[in-house]
C-alpha cells in the first residue's frame, strides 16, 4: 500500500466520491503497479506527522496545506504552500526502503507557482534511506534532483540531475519549464533499459538514453593519440591575397602633435619642464595594414583524426538503478513566496502514473484556470469601478470649486452696482 496517502475527512459528497476513486486507483491499479510513495495531503493536518521539516537553520521557512487563491477543488488541489518569501526550505517525507533495478522508476509531482515567481525552486529531491531529515541541507546526497527552477529572464528550467557514482550529473538538454501560474504536472520516468522520459501535463518533453544526455561515462571513443596531422593539410579556409599590396599612403603615425596649441602664459620651464606640443589622435592614421582575404584554393576541409576505442571506457548496465530509495524532498529557496507542491507519487508503472495525473490535476485544471479568469476579471471590473468614481470625484470637487467662484463674482458685481 502507499505511503502518505491523504487521510480521512471530506467536505461534500462529490470530493469524497473522487477521494475514494483516488484511494482505490492506488489499491488496486494495474495489477502490476507497485506504489512506493503517494501523497495528496487529503487528511488535512495530519501531513505534520509524515512530512518532518530540516533544524539544519533556525530561520528556514514554514509550509502551510492550501489551494492557494484559485483551484479546481478547495479540498482536492490543497498542497503544501511556501509562506514566506526569501527563505530556504527543508522539508521530506520518509516512505519503506526500496530499489528500481530492473524495474522503471516514475516520479512525478504537480506545483503552482501562482505567485508568478520570479526566482526561486520547484523541484524535489530523492533520498537515500540514510538521509538524516532534521539535518536537511543543500549538501545532503541525494540520488535525483528534478523539477523546474525559475530565476529572472534566463533560468526558465526542468532540472534533471542524476547522482552515479557519488557524482551528479545534470542532463545535457535544455527542457522549458512552464511559467503561466498554474498548477501542472511534472513527471520523470527512468527505465531499466537506459533510456528517460520528462513529461511536462502528461506530454513527453524530453527523451533519451541515460549515457549520451548525462555523461555518466567516458565517450567510447576518442582520437588516436598515435596519429597526427599530415604537415600538408591546409585545413585554412581563407588566406592573404598574394596579390594585393600595401598602399604607399598608408604609413601615418596615430598620434601627431597638435602644431596649433599655444604655451601657456604661466608655463615655468624651470618648475614644469620644457613646454612642448601636445599629441593627438591623427586623422590620417588607418591602423595596421592587413592584406585582404580569399578563398584558399588548397583547403582540404577539416582533418578526420582516425579514432580508436577508448580504453578508459566500460559499459555500465545498471547505470539507472539506485539502493534504499526511501525520502522525497523540499530543498529549495525562494526570493517571492507562494509555490504549492500537491499530488507527489513514486511508482514502477509509468501508465498507473499517467491515469493518475488525469485523475488529480486533469481533473481540476480547468476549473482552477476558469477561477482565475473569473477572479481577474472581477478584479479589472473592480479596478474600473473604482477609477471611474475617482474621476467622479475630481469632476464634483472641481465643479464645486467653479460654483464656488462664480458666485464670488456676483457677489462682488452687486455690492460695485449698490454702491
Amino acid at each position: 500500500m502507499a505511503a502518505g496517502l491523504g487521510g480521512c475527512g471530506g467536505s461534500g459528497s462529490v470530493v469524497a466520491a473522487l477521494r475514494l476513486v483516488l484511494l482505490l486507483g492506488a489499491a488496486l491499479g494495474p495489477a502490476k503497479a507497485t506504489v512506493y510513495f503517494q501523497e495528496q495531503f487529503l487528511d488535512g493536518d495530519n501531513w505534520q506527522k509524515r512530512w518532518i521539516y530540516s533544524e539544519y537553520k533556525p530561520d528556514l521557512g514554514k509550509f502551510k496545506l492550501t489551494a492557494g487563491k484559485f483551484y479546481g477543488d478547495p479540498e482536492l488541489d490543497k498542497g503544501l504552500q511556501t509562506t514566506e518569501n526569501s527563505k530556504f526550505y527543508a522539508i521530506s517525507s520518509r516512505f519503506k526502503p526500496f530499489s528500481n533495478k530492473g524495474k522503471t522508476l516514475v516520479i512525478q509531482y504537480t506545483v503552482k507557482h501562482e505567485q508568478k515567481i520570479d526566482c526561486g525552486g520547484g523541484y524535489v529531491k530523492i533520498f537515500p534511506s540514510n538521509l538524516d531529515q532534521k539535518n536537511l541541507n543543500g549538501e545532503s546526497h541525494y540520488y535525483i534532483m528534478f523539477g523546474p527552477d525559475i530565476c529572472g529572464s534566463d533560468t526558465k528550467k526542468v532540472h534533471v540531475i542524476l547522482n552515479y557514482k557519488n557524482k551528479h550529473h545534470p542532463i545535457k538538454k535544455p527542457i522549458r519549464c512552464k511559467v503561466d501560474g498554474y498548477t501542472h504536472l511534472y513527471t520523470l520516468i527512468i527505465r531499466p533499459d537506459q533510456t528517460y522520459e520528462v513529461k511536462i501535463d502528461n506530454q513527453m518533453a524530453a527523451s533519451g538514453n541515460l549515457e549520451d544526455d548525462f555523461g555518466f561515462l567516458p565517450p567510447k571513443k576518442i582520437n588516436d593519440p598515435t596519429v597526427r596531422k599530415p604537415t600538408d593539410w591546409d585545413d585554412r579556409i581563407q588566406i592573404d591575397d598574394p596579390n594585393d599590396t600595401k598602399p604607399e599612403d598608408w604609413d601615418e603615425p596615430e598620434y601627431i602633435m597638435d602644431t596649433s596649441a599655444e604655451k601657456p602664459g604661466d608655463w615655468d620651464d624651470a618648475v614644469n619642464g620644457e613646454w612642448r606640443y601636445p599629441m593627438v589622435k591623427n586623422p590620417l592614421y588607418r591602423g595596421e595594414w592587413k592584406p585582404r582575404q580569399i578563398n584558399n584554393p588548397n583547403y582540404r576541409g577539416v582533418w578526420p583524426h582516425p579514432q580508436i576505442d577508448n580504453p578508459d571506457y566500460l559499459p555500465d548496465f545498471n547505470m539507472y538503478s539506485y539502493e534504499n530509495i526511501s525520502v522525497i524532498g523540499l530543498d529549495i529557496w525562494q526570493v517571492r513566496a507562494g509555490t504549492i507542491f500537491d499530488n507527489f507519487l513514486i511508482t514502477d508503472d509509468e501508465v498507473y502514473a499517467e491515469d493518475f495525473g488525469d485523475e488529480t490535476w486533469g481533473e481540476t485544471k480547468d476549473p482552477e484556470e476558469e477561477m482565475n479568469i473569473k477572479q481577474t476579471e472581477e478584479e479589472q471590473e473592480r479596478e474600473r469601478d473604482m477609477e471611474e468614481k475617482y474621476f467622479e470625484e475630481r469632476f464634483k470637487k472641481k465643479l464645486e470649486r467653479r460654483n464656488s467662484g462664480k458666485a464670488r463674482t456676483v457677489g462682488k458685481t452687486t455690492e460695485k452696482e449698490e454702491f
